[in-house]
Formats: C-alpha cells, structure tokens, sequence
C-alpha cells in the first residue's frame, strides 16, 4: 500500500474543503493517507463531521514542537542518523532565508518544524509527504525532505504566492519537488515564470475538485436570491459588490444577497452594509458546513463572487455543480472554469455597474439562466470531478514514487 502524508498550514478549515475532499478520494483508491498541519485551526472552523473527524486525526507539527522533550528527541535523532542531511537542512533553510533578523528567525522556526514532522513521518513508514499552499508550510516540507529524504510534492494554487514568490523562493521548491500540481494552466504559467525551463516538465496541471453528484439544482428560481460563499476579507471585494446592489433594489426592492464565510473585516462589512441601507437586503450567516452550504445553493438563483484576486475558486465550482449561473471576475485561471455567456457572466474586477449589469441580466431572464446553470454543471463535471481530478493525482504519486512518472500535464481524456 502506498502510504503518503499531506501538510498544509491549518488543516481542516472550513474554507479548505477541497484538501479535504481530495484526501477522502486518495483514500478511496487505496493509499493511506495521514494528514498533518503546522497549527490547529480555530474552531470556528470546525462546522461539520468532516472537519471533526479530520482534525481528530490529524498530527499538528508546532503542538509537537512546544513539547521539550519530544522536541529534544526528533532533534537528537535526526542528527545522529544522518548529520549530514541534518547540517544541509540547516544550512538550507538560512540560504533561502529573504534576508533581515526577523526572516532569519523564522527560517530556524520552519527547520525546528521540519525536524520533528521528519520524525513523525519516519516513524509512520511515509513514503512521500505531499503539501498544499507553497508558503510557510512549503518551506517546512523542503526543509523536511532535505532533512528526512522523504521525497515530497506540492499544490500551486495562487494568488497568493504569486506576489512574493522571491520571498518564499518558488523557485528552490518547484527545483526540489518531485512533481508540482498546479491547480490551472495560468497557475502553471506562473509557476513556469519563477522556475528553471528544466523543471517545467515537473509542472502538471490537477484541478480542485467537487463531488457533482452532491449538489442538486435550485427547487424553484424567483429571481431574487443570491448567494456569496468565502472570506470576508479585502481580496473578494465585497464593498463593489454592495456597491452594485445599491443600485439592483431599485428596480428589483425584494432581492436578497446571503454572505456565507467570516473573516478579519465582517465587523466592518456589516457597518458598512447598514450604513448603506443595506440591512434588509444581506444576511451574514458565518461558515456553514459543506452539507449546509449545499442546501443554501439549492435556495439560490445563481452565486456572485466579485474577487479582486483568485485560483480557481472551488465555491464557483459547487455552484457550477448546482446548476446555478455564476457572476464572478475575469481574473487569474476563472475563466478556464466559467465561460462568459455560457456557464455565467464574467465582468472586470473592481467594476460596480458591471457587476450590477451582470446580475441585473441573469436574474431577469430565468430561461437563459437555467441553460447557463446545465452548462456549467456539464463543464465541473468533465473537468472538476473530485474523483477524476484525485485519481490523476494519484497516478501522478505513485509514478513519482515508483521511478515512473507520468510525462503529460495532465491526461489526455480530460485535457
């Protein structure tokens, strides 16, 4: 049996469940799959079984790392064993340090980190230790293979990390990878653009995914209802989107926007509604589980998400799945998911009257909106099913860790 191990910065979070819905498929195909994050996630986030269950299970690396002793005993083992991988470890996590005091220190935080998940993963019997998110958790994974010699793989998502991808030296991870799993064909652009050309066939493209078969389409469409799903937070620029349905109850009094997800600015966005008059036509409702926000789709005419910046955002992908039209921006590696016209409206970031053009144009005309709804469900189900999407990921593991890796960005069936 193949026996992995996947990292991530917080893990079960409730604005994850991807990772979560990609380590059940890997499981269902035969690999045991033990899951580890660098801190606990808040309880907030634990909002169904399937976080419950995952977090109960999970190794957290910094909880294990304040323990003295077993910090002690990873340290002390890893030397002895091979000193040499552990002083090379070391001197790798000050080389790729960005520079300044305080970066430094966190460098010898993340090789700390790196030397006791080595220990957990060793003793597991863990052939290869794959990561998501190519940040804090990223630099872990390096550092513990560099350690442990335990190969490992990362999901590129973006945007993120496209920002500062010399600060967290994307391109010493995709060299040290065995393989990199971009989420898109722009985030392989831009893994592409901070890599050596002789790693770009390393670079394969496996798309976030969702279990079609889990949605169900709107009960009955009365044009009035929307649905926002994610962080409230500045990226997702939400103050457009009240912008433009300032100007939507004008001419549609009854309509109703639900915010689903919290964040750093939801005491500020709710003040901001209000003062806005917009009270009476928003809901802020917090994270919802993964079956509940399923339900909220159901109720729904179609899900906007006005981000100023993305992946691919699986929320749309679970709308898409529930037969809903989609109003998002044309930004990063979204239009490779939603085609303007088809499956939703694509508008230009930041642009209030387009949003509010594009919405005002899907809820009027519920025909067209139904078409949009069955071709964006046809769409996720060719090319972002979770169970498709884990089954190439997986193949892409086991042929890595074989010494036979596959040679194609992604099969040629679902390209």
């Amino acid at each position: 049996m193949v026996k992995i191990a996947y990292l991530t910065g917080e893990y079960p979070r409730a604005t994850d469940t991807f990772i979560q819905r990609e380590v059940a498929a890997l499981r269902d195909q035969g690999m045991e799959v033990l899951t580890c994050s660098i801190r606990r996630t808040g309880v907030e986030h634990l909002v169904g079984p399937e976080q419950k269950a995952e977090a109960a299970r999970t190794f957290y690396v910094l909880a294990a790392a304040k323990r003295p002793l077993q910090l002690l005993r990873s340290h002390a083992q890893a030397l002895i064993r091979s000193p040499g991988r552990y002083w090379r470890g070391l001197r790798l996590a000050l080389r790729t340090s960005p520079g300044g005091a305080k970066a430094g220190l966190y460098q010898l935080f993340y090789f700390t980190e790196a030397v006791v998940l080595a220990d957990h993963l060793r003793r597991n019997g863990v052939q290869h230790l794959h990561n998501h998110i190519a940040k804090a958790s990223c630099t872990v994974a390096m550092l513990c293979e560099q350690v442990s010699g335990i190969p490992y793989s990362f999901t590129l998502h973006g945007p993120d990390i496209f920002f500062e991808p010399i600060r967290w030296r994307l391109d010493e991870k995709i060299a040290r990878a065995s393989f990199v799993a971009c989420i898109s064909e722009f985030c392989r652009s831009q893994g592409m653009v901070f890599s050596d050309p002789a790693h770009w066939d390393r670079l394969h493209i496996v798309h976030c995914g969702v279990m079609p078969d889990r949605y169900a389409p709107p009960a009955n469409r009365t044009g009035q209802r929307a649905l926002f799903v994610g962080r409230l937070a500045a990226v997702k620029g939400l103050p457009v989107l009240f912008q433009a349905v300032q100007s939507l109850i004008k001419t549609l009094p009854d309509f109703h926007l639900t915010l689903i997800g919290d964040g750093p600015e939801r005491a500020a966005l709710e003040r901001m509604a209000a003062d806005m008059g917009l009270s009476g036509h928003l809901s802020f409702v917090g994270y919802k589980s993964q079956s509940e926000v399923a339900t909220y789709l159901g109720q729904s005419d179609l899900l906007v998400l006005p981000s100023f910046a993305e992946g691919v955002p699986v929320v749309l992908m679970e709308a898409m799945a529930a037969q809903l039209p989609v109003v998002t921006t044309q930004i990063a590696g979204v239009p490779e998911l939603v085609r303007d016209g088809v499956s939703g409206r694509l508008v230009p970031p930041g642009d209030a009257n387009a949003l509010h053009d594009a919405l005002a144009q899907v809820l009027a005309d519920p025909e067209q909106a139904a078409k949009m709804g069955a071709a964006g469900r046809a769409h996720v189900s060719a090319q972002y099913d979770i169970t498709k999407e884990a089954g190439w990921l997986g193949s892409l593991l086991r042929g890595y860790i074989a010494g036979t890796p596959p040679t194609t960005k992604r099969p040629k069936d679902t390209a």
